[in-house]
């Protein structure tokens, strides 16, 4: 599916932190408030199946991995588990607070803490079956299949591990402007190679085998005389398709390309902060002025636009069968037509903000909230 050599082309929370000394933070105390919840009619349900309490986030965004009806969860205290229809089949604590988490494949799930080590689970019983100092601040969740465990360090480095022992395989790490988005987004792992977007607008294709970078294609370039205004980092794990790769960039474009050539299929001038979901027809963005797109995958045009929902610090969408699904600061999560972007349903998780990545679940989504709950709901 992808290129083994091109020419060179050169998020959470859902809020674009600065990793120097600058932040964007619509968090803030003294910032702008929120836009008021809008009235509709309803004209989806969403049915809450289960939920439990995992334990809070504090500084850091969890991401629940879900694989099948398994669904593998985390939380700063060192508290993981697998749930199953609400029910703990597992839960066991990492003695020592967590920084990022779940990465799972349904058979290990992998966690990093606070103090730079990253530990893999039995995904069955919860056993611990290895280790790994890697003398790094995590923030995503590590990426895993049956050969690697691929983690993600807070200064952009891409570090391989054995799945089986935990032992160093590769390290990538690429010159990275001055400046660039606190990023709680992943590594995709996908026909033998690890997708991730890096600073300065770039979008690279690493070899799992070896760690040499494959391709790398620019998804947007940094523009400005300063290094803020210069910021143009890729937000969000990538999205594929048959042949397609997605991404979008802080400041910058979103964009697709031919998988197989790297040759450009659209771009628009559109900036994000948590990055996208894509299925065969739609192309859908959070924007960073909070409003939801929803642009033709196959020519970039733009289909509408959900404005309604400023300021409201929206996540990473998620695509549900006809519908798009955004958690929120104040906790709720909104159903959105897939065809025009109205207002279907809306849900509250807790009073805390859905901080983490909404993740497909049977006929619906699980969500994770800041203050730890997790909740699965079903779309009816």
């Amino acid at each position: 599916m992808f290129p083994v050599s091109l020419r060179s082309l050169s998020l959470a929370v859902p809020v674009a932190l600065l990793t120097a000394c600058s932040s964007l933070n619509p968090f803030a105390s003294d910032g702008p408030k929120p836009a008021p919840l809008v009235d509709f009619t309803q004209s989806a349900q969403l049915a809450k199946t289960w939920s439990v309490d995992i334990g809070k986030s504090k500084n850091y965004v969890f991401q629940p991995a879900v694989v099948g009806f398994a669904v593998y969860a985390a939380a700063e205290g060192g508290e993981i588990a697998r749930y199953e229809d609400g029910r703990a089949v597992w839960k066991v604590s990492a003695k020592t607070p967590l920084s990022a988490g779940v990465g799972s494949d349904g058979k290990l799930a992998v966690v990093a803490t606070a103090s730079g080590a990253v530990i893999a689970y039995d995904a069955s019983n919860g056993s611990e079956r290895w280790r790994s100092q890697i003398g790094a601040e995590v923030l995503a969740p590590p990426a895993v299949n049956d050969d690697v465990v691929v983690v993600r360090s807070s200064d952009h480095r891409l570090i391989a591990l054995s799945a089986k022992d935990g032992a160093r395989r590769w390290i990538y790490q690429r010159n990275n402007p001055p400046l660039g988005l606190r990023t709680y987004a992943g590594v995709l792992l996908e026909s033998g190679v690890a997708l991730a977007g890096f600073p300065g607008g770039k979008l690279v294709a690493i070899s799992l085998a070896n760690g040499g970078a494959l391709w790398e294609l620019t998804v947007a370039t940094p523009k400005g005389s300063t290094e803020l205004e210069r910021v143009a980092d890729v937000v969000g794990p990538p999205v594929i398709g048959r042949r397609e790769v997605c991404a979008v960039a802080y400041q910058g474009r979103a964009a697709c390309f031919d998988a197989s050539n790297g040759n450009s299929l659209w771009s628009r001038e559109l900036s994000s902060s948590v990055g996208m979901d894509r299925d065969t027809r739609f192309a859908v963005i959070t924007d960073d002025k909070d409003a939801v797109n929803a642009l033709d995958v196959y020519s970039g045009a733009s289909i509408w636009k959900q404005d309604a929902l400023a300021r409201r610090a929206v996540g990473r969408p998620l695509i549900v069968g006809d519908y798009v699904a955004v958690g929120d600061l104040e906790g709720y999560v909104h159903l959105l037509k897939r065809e025009d972007g109205a207002f279907a349903a809306r849900v509250r998780v807790d009073s805390s903000a859905v901080t983490a990545d909404l993740r497909p679940y049977g006929n619906g989504f699980i969500a994770q909230s800041r203050d730890g709950e997790i909740a699965a709901y079903e779309l009816r």
